[in-house]
């Protein structure tokens, strides 16, 4: 029987503030009761985008109503799902998010989930999703990690355990040794353990082994960026030419950095932004290579990062802007919590005459902090008993 026959074109300027118009999952309104609405104007609300949909079963009105009111869907969401997966009755849906609570999902989490997969509502709690879900913790994830990746991308769920997941598991293992390698790369995504392996993975895997590349950073490259080495064999191998003539050493990690900076759409763009960025600051092609050599991922970093480095850098503190290029790895220190302070510390010993002019970026930012301590600070304490005040951000360096 037709609840509602045409549904078509509704107007909603807040879905939520309507889902009466579905009943709750205890209650299902019978067609005498839709039948006293037989027309909905909006006429007086603001019009935002239209809704086109049928709700024609009592099956299709109490599937959206489960999935506003249980899983949090927004009613156009409740909606599309709706055309993927019908169910008459709360008992099975409630045991999948009972099992997905018990296991550190959020509802915000639970939600996400259900919007991308809702099919997985009928899945067989037991039998199918929990031996999924403890599989991965017995791998040493958190539950909150667990539940962060599969809201981000439940595929994996849909996938079978015995003939997808633990094969994937068992060849990861082969290359990464360690379960908590296995897990790192499976956060970066979980297309590690879904994709054909034999179709980019294992002959990317196999061209790094042929050009030199030692296990050690063949690990860390499927470690920390899967998703590089997970990219079509064609693209990758160009990349890896382009960085064996940049004049990477294939034997040392640097090598596998600079191909996860090179590889994808995404990077190989973040790479260009910053080559141009760089040269507003007078850095010459042969400069960014030479940075990019010693820490590749310094072609990675957002333009903010970069402009105020380089401004702090050269125009606060009067270093060459070329100084950089010989440790750029600087770029990535945090300016209020260690670059700031420090060089606070170094314009109170340039002022007394105490250091010279000429010290390297690298001697000030890079050591430890009982190192820099050591040399910047305790070494003048009886000269400049304040020194220490000024590091802390106590003592304006100014005053002392």
């Amino acid at each position: 029987m037709e609840l509602i026959q045409n549904l078509h074109c509704l107007r909603l300027d807040n879905p939520s503030s309507i889902s009466s118009l579905f009943p709750s999952k205890r209650h299902l309104f019978s067609s005498r009761e839709f039948n006293k609405f037989p027309h909905v104007s909006f006429q007086n609300q603001p019009l935002l985008k239209p809704i086109s949909c049928k709700i024609s079963t009592e099956k299709d009105s109490f599937t959206v109503s489960y999935l506003v009111h249980s899983c949090g869907l927004s009613l156009e969401s409740a909606i599309s799902s709706a055309q993927k997966v019908q169910f008459q009755s709360p008992e099975r849906p409630d045991s999948v998010l009972a099992l997905l609570r018990n296991r550190g999902f959020s509802k915000t989490q639970i939600s996400s989930l259900v919007k991308k997969r809702p099919f997985l509502l009928l899945a067989h709690p037991t039998n199918t999703l929990l031996p999924k879900l403890d599989f991965f913790l017995s791998l040493g994830m958190s539950s909150s990690h667990l539940a962060r990746t599969l809201s981000s991308d439940p595929t994996l769920l849909t996938r079978s355990l015995e003939n997808q997941i633990i094969p994937s598991y068992d060849f990861l293992k082969t290359i990464l040794l360690s379960d908590e390698k296995i897990v790192s790369a499976l956060k970066r995504t979980t297309w590690i353990f879904l994709e054909d392996h034999s179709k980019n993975l294992i002959p990317n895997l196999e061209l790094l082994r042929k050009v030199g590349v030692p296990h050690s950073c063949i690990s860390l490259l499927l470690t920390h960026f899967p998703e590089a080495v997970m990219e079509a064999h064609e693209d990758f191998s160009e990349n890896v030419e382009e960085v064996k003539k940049t004049g990477f050493d294939p034997k040392k990690s640097t090598f596998v950095l600079a191909v996860h900076a090179l590889c994808g759409k995404g990077n190989r763009s973040i790479w260009e932004r910053c080559f141009e960025i760089y040269k507003r600051w007078g850095w010459t092609k042969d400069d960014i290579l030479s940075a990019f050599r010693k820490h590749p991922h310094c072609m990675m970093l957002s333009e903010k990062k970069i402009m105020r480095g380089m401004d702090f850098f050269v125009n606060k503190m009067g270093w060459p802007s070329k100084e950089i290029v010989h440790c750029p790895v600087i770029l990535f220190l945090s300016l209020e919590k260690r670059i700031i302070p420090r060089c606070k510390v170094i314009q109170v010993l340039w002022s007394k005459g105490l250091i010279k002019k000429d010290i390297s970026l690298n001697t000030v930012l890079l050591p430890v902090e009982n190192r820099f301590l050591e040399r910047f600070v305790t070494k003048f304490e009886k000269e400049l008993p304040q020194l220490l005040s000024v590091y802390e951000g106590k003592v304006d360096p100014e005053g002392v």
